[in-house]
């Protein structure tokens, strides 16, 4: 039987924390200590090429919204350090039908930041992968498919996509084990257009 995973540390957004993250920069922040772990505002500069003014300034407010917090562990000399105070984050359903013209704005722009992290992250892979194992190069996947469903079907396949994902988490090898690496799984699942006409 496997073992089950813990339930995840998920921040669910409301039309106020959304207008907090819907901030490429600040996206790209969160996004980073999510991947990365810890860090300064120095660091996270250095990481994603800005100015440690503008990281520091982005992570108080990305704070003031809950989204990050002080790392207790690491703060110990003049500089602040910052970790992700969620393991991941989740869109109300009723947000993506909220008549505030402001709400709907910012989702689109973290939908769209969303969609350009995603390509980014695929295109340094292509663009590396000879840098990686004959191992690492044939367990990759970039796969698309396309299937007739209805919204009833979509949603359970996202459903058990996303259980299929979590269940792998009880099998995450220790950090030591030789050819670990973090992996990325991207799932997107969206109508491209009505099936009207029977092809």
């Amino acid at each position: 039987m496997t073992e089950q995973s813990p339930p995840r540390n998920i921040h669910r957004l409301d039309a106020r924390t959304l207008r907090g993250l819907a901030h490429p920069l600040r996206m790209r922040l969160l996004s980073s200590l999510r991947l990365d772990g810890p860090a300064t505002a120095s660091q996270l500069a250095a990481r994603l090429g800005e100015s440690s003014g503008a990281t520091s300034y982005h992570l108080r407010q990305l704070a003031e919204y809950g989204f990050v917090e002080d790392d207790p562990e690491r703060g110990k000399g003049r500089e602040r350090w910052w970790r992700s105070a969620h393991q991941g984050t989740r869109t109300d359903e009723h947000l993506i039908r909220d008549p505030d013209p402001e709400v709907r704005g910012a989702l689109n722009t973290l939908l769209h930041e969303y969609a350009t992290q995603r390509a980014q992250e695929v295109s340094t892979w292509i663009a590396t992968r000879h840098e990686w194992s004959r191992e690492w190069d044939e367990a990759a996947d970039t796969s698309d498919f396309t299937l007739d469903l209805t919204p009833a079907l979509a949603a359970e396949l996202g459903d058990k996509v996303h259980e299929l994902v979590e269940s792998y988490r009880a099998l995450a090898p220790e950090a030591d084990t030789p050819d670990v690496a973090k992996v990325r799984v991207h799932s997107h699942i969206f109508p491209t257009r009505p099936k009207a006409d029977g092809t």
